[in-house]
């Protein structure tokens, strides 16, 4: 008995077939159809029905279904006027009713048999319909929405849609080789030019500072007193004062009156890379393999901060008036920009995938650049906000130089000189200097450049013990160099 009543237990469970479809309500169905038509397939629905056929049974659903399957292949009646037919009241024959889907060549030629007016309309409305049939159901996928149409003016309207294009770029005249001052007997890695415009003092691996006549290129003065190479040196607009720094650590401030060391900045743990000074308060910022800035007091000698946060020697830093007022590029990869008042980081940008050897701000723009062994950045201030990439410029860049026209020099490792318009990322000129007679052609990388005062002037610190002079070409014109420049779709990495 208790098996029994188990059973009939299960059977009722199981009585009714949960697996059968619900009944079909017809009115819902015909809603549902009518609403994926409209939504769907709006594009066909113009078309011509595959026979003809009034049984109000046939399914809407399935008919489009395989007219947008089969594409080009489903052959259909034609009825109704045509132009096809030779006239009206023509009778077709078993060769002109059936007929297939128009190509696009077929549709232009049509537009151009009728009158302009009629033209315009027809063409308009038939080869956008072809060529919506097309984009969406399997047909010239290539096509997608690039389709030209002709009036009977024999103007061409493009209908393409195209990505951003690069805007063509100022025309900027080449640069040429002015001068080379020899001197130096090592590396000469770093320069600056004095705010007068008379003269620019250069730091070199034979442990020297000297100081250069800017019209003549003669040497003026020898300064002795760092130990090893001399990293950086800045001249101040505030005091008659020059700074240095170098690989043995240390930090001087010299008088150029006396021609003596009259400070010193101790601090640093390791070789100090490169310095800058700030344009309106008299602070002194370095930058150093220990992987930190220092902020001092050029007045009391104090370290006012200490700029931790890098992980990596900081090979670059520079300060402006406006926030953030240090930003400083390191071999981890990153670039910091900082508080100056708090001594804290207020934005770290991680886009570079390489060291980050030099950075330089634009003279009136609120944006800066950095460059690296992958490319070149431009940033927009005061947040690091991302603007474009420079690529093309394949060695590891050591030095970026700006000027007010827009023209930004990158030099590398390799001695290759690359110019770039500043607004649309263009290199407008690649120069490769020949090394100094007697050095080995390796020797040719560029460590620092600068633009003189008056812009006109291009000053390179390089490899071969050299320091070269660059100038504009004068006889230069947009006719005898033009713009080599096709507005190609723009490929830059947006990161």
């Amino acid at each position: 008995l208790f098996e029994r009543k188990s059973l009939k237990r299960t059977h009722d469970m199981f009585v009714s077939d949960q697996a059968k479809p619900v009944a079909i309500d017809e009115q819902s169905h015909k809603l549902k159809i009518g609403a994926k038509m409209k939504a769907d397939y709006s594009q066909v629905l113009h078309m011509p029905v595959l026979k003809e056929i009034n049984a109000p049974e046939v399914d809407v659903f399935a008919f489009i279904f395989i007219l947008c399957v089969l594409g080009e292949e489903a052959e259909y009646l034609i009825t109704g006027t045509h132009a096809y037919p030779s006239g009206p009241g023509v009778a077709l024959t078993a060769d002109t009713k059936l007929h297939r889907n128009p190509s696009d060549a077929g549709v232009q030629t049509v537009a151009l048999a009728l009158p302009p007016s009629q033209a315009r309309q027809e063409a308009s409305r038939t080869a956008a319909s072809v060529a919506e049939i097309h984009r969406h159901y399997g047909g010239e996928r290539s096509h997608a929405g690039t389709m030209a149409l002709l009036d009977g003016g024999g103007t061409r309207n493009a209908l393409t849609r195209r990505g951003p294009t690069m805007p063509k770029p100022q025309w900027h005249p080449p640069w040429k080789l002015f001068r080379v001052i020899s001197g130096h007997l090592g590396w000469v890695r770093c320069l600056a030019v004095e705010p007068g415009n008379q003269w620019f003092v250069t730091g070199s691996a034979d442990r020297t500072i000297k100081i250069w006549d800017l019209a003549s290129g003669k040497l003026k003065l020898s300064l002795t007193g760092h130990i090893s190479t001399v990293r950086g040196v800045a001249v101040s607009t505030r005091s008659p004062y020059l700074f240095s720094c170098g690989e043995d650590k240390q930090v001087k401030c010299w008088d150029l009156e006396y021609n003596k060391v009259i400070r010193h900045y101790h601090g640093h743990l390791s070789a100090v890379y490169d310095i800058d000074l700030h344009p309106t308060i008299d602070v002194l910022v370095t930058c150093s393999r220990d992987a930190s800035a220092r902020v001092w007091d050029i007045r009391t000698k104090a370290n006012v901060h200490t700029l931790t946060g890098h992980t990596n020697t900081v090979a670059t830093v520079r300060c402006q008036a406006a926030e953030p007022q240090v930003i400083t590029g390191s071999h981890d990869s990153t670039i910091r920009l900082w508080d100056l008042i708090a001594g804290k980081t207020r934005a770290t940008l991680t886009n570079h995938k390489k060291s980050v050897r030099t950075v330089v701000l634009h003279p009136r723009q609120y944006t800066f650049a950095s460059g690296s062994a992958d490319n070149i950045k431009q940033w927009m201030f005061p947040d690091g906000n991302f603007i474009q990439n420079l690529s093309g410029h394949n060695a590891i860049i050591n030095t970026l130089a700006v000027n007010s026209d827009g023209v930004l020099v990158s030099g590398a490792d390799n001695g290759t000189i690359h110019m770039w318009d500043w607004r649309t990322g263009y290199n407008f000129q690649r120069i490769h200097a020949a090394v100094q007679p007697g050095s080995l052609d390796s020797e040719s990388g560029i460590f620092s450049c600068v633009f003189d005062h008056s812009e006109s002037r291009l000053i390179t610190a390089e490899a071969d013990k050299t320091i070269k002079v660059y100038k504009e070409d004068d006889t230069a014109t947009e006719d005898s160099h033009p713009v080599n420049w096709k507005p190609e779709i723009l490929k830059r990495k947006r990161f």
